[in-house]
């Protein structure tokens, strides 16, 4: 669901831009003076992780089209929503600078798109109220499904709406509306129950680390070694099963697709659209999870994309909220006048 700046007008991208940076501004205040610092590195962590989960496209059976987990769900149940979506944005920003996963005009809707909506809204009003401190299996599961789906299913319809005000004659609301919400449905399920196995796996090995399940539980398994063995599913998925992802086109390249005849929309001639074009060209690594020079990639240069998007994400993650702390420190060792 990455947009391409070809689907903004420059209005648009920039009013979501702004909607970002305000999101972020809150979510970096609300860390600053809230968040553990013991979940710092888990930040990174699940950042890179989630990187190497977004290339693994997964085929949805009968549509010709594919999916990816988006994460933010997963991210705000394990951090809650505020560090989520700081962390998610971090993701999403290596992805269009350095491989070109996204456009640089587009990059606030698609921050906002995967990460306000699951963060901030499917987090706290469904997941929230349905798995509450001490809930079974059923409630969680229940709990999760809906809460991807609805994030999901809002963040499909929030493309739908920028496509729409941005004025591209050839998409209109009803018939864009009918493509994508109906695909993003059967993505946000299987996403669903991705993120449910994972917390489930979470519920019995450190359940204290789960935001509202059971906060005061213990667990044998010490954030040291979660962190160790998420290290090594981020390497496993980024470096090898990332290999087997779908080459299927993804739910919003396969709603264009059906749309327009193609699954790219001609990006319009504005200074806006150049400029972030020429930006986007210098700055990224490997275009398209490939070496520089290549249309497509092969084995290792999909391996090397997943591991080094996947530091990139751990190191910017980690290192950004680690530039909060001293504004913390500050303020909790102050003293009134």
């Amino acid at each position: 669901m990455h947009m391409a700046d070809a689907l903004l007008s420059p209005t648009v991208g920039a009013t979501l831009w702004a909607a970002t940076a305000g999101t972020i501004a809150i979510g970096s205040h609300r860390v600053a003076r809230s968040f553990d610092d013991r979940r710092i590195p888990l930040m990174g962590v699940l950042g890179a992780f989630v990187f190497a989960a977004q290339m693994i496209n997964f085929t949805i059976p009968g549509t010709g089209s594919s999916g990816h987990l988006g994460g933010g769900l997963l991210l705000a149940i394990l951090l809650g929503p505020h560090a989520a979506f700081l962390t998610l944005a971090s993701v999403l920003i290596v992805q269009a600078l350095f491989f070109a996963d996204g456009g640089l005009l587009a990059l606030g809707c698609n921050i906002f798109n995967l990460g306000f909506f699951p963060c901030y809204i499917a987090y706290p009003f469904i997941y929230r109220r349905i798995v509450t401190p001490g809930a079974g299996r059923g409630r969680l599961l229940t709990g999760t499904l809906l809460a991807a789906i609805v994030g999901l299913q809002l963040g499909a319809f929030s493309v739908v709406l920028e496509t729409t005000l941005s004025g591209v004659a050839e998409l209109t609301l009803p018939a864009f509306t009918l493509l994508m919400q109906p695909i993003h449905l059967a993505i946000g399920a299987i996403e669903g129950l991705a993120t449910a196995a994972i917390v489930l796996f979470l519920a019995t090995a450190r359940p204290d680390i789960l935001n509202g399940i059971n906060p005061e539980a213990q667990s044998g398994l010490s954030l040291r070694r979660l962190g160790i063995a998420l290290l090594l599913c981020t390497a496993l998925t980024g470096g090898l099963i990332s290999w087997f992802a779908s080459d299927l086109p993804d739910g919003l390249e396969w709603a264009l697709s059906q749309a327009t005849g193609h699954e790219e929309v001609a990006a319009p001639a504005t200074l806006p659209h150049q400029l972030s074009t020429a930006l986007q060209e210098k700055t990224s690594l490997m275009p398209d999870y490939a070496p520089s020079g290549q249309s497509e990639s092969g084995r290792l240069g999909t391996s090397l994309a997943g591991l080094i998007g996947s530091g990139l994400v751990l190191l910017l993650t980690a290192g950004a909220v680690r530039l909060l702390r001293p504004r913390r420190v500050r303020s909790d060792n102050s003293t009134p006048n």
